[in-house]
């Protein structure tokens, strides 16, 4: 049984420079619906052909091509993360919060690849 219930859906995070400029690509190329634009927290959001999974963009002056993240969905983040934390997994410092929106906290696997964990503060 795993230690984390997870959401049916996933989130890929990618660092762009212009989220609006990548949008565009993103649906013209790829065939994505921008499903917001938060322009006060620097994220896009675009629904792919794929039932669950989105894309997340967020902006950087400078973004590292290959720096993805999956973003897992969780019901409550504070005992996902505990759950995950009482089994040894490694964070990279406190759950954030953007209020009204989404509460993440980075951890990695075992090879040092980030990961995220994700709750959806909207409804």
């Amino acid at each position: 049984m795993p230690v984390v219930t997870l959401e049916p859906t996933i989130t890929i995070a990618l660092s762009v420079r212009d989220r609006h400029a990548s949008a565009k690509w993103y649906g013209d190329n790829l065939g994505s619906d921008v499903l917001y634009h938060a322009d006060e927290a620097g994220w896009s959001e675009l629904q792919t052909m794929t039932e669950g999974v989105t894309l997340g963009l967020g902006e950087q002056t400078e973004p590292s091509p290959g720096n993805t993240v999956p973003v897992f969905g969780v019901a409550d983040i504070a005992s996902a993360r505990s759950a995950l934390e009482g089994v040894g997994v490694k964070f990279d410092g406190p759950t954030e919060t953007v209020e009204g929106m989404v509460s993440t906290a980075t951890f990695y696997d075992p090879d040092g690849n980030a990961l995220m964990i994700a709750q959806d503060l909207t409804s």
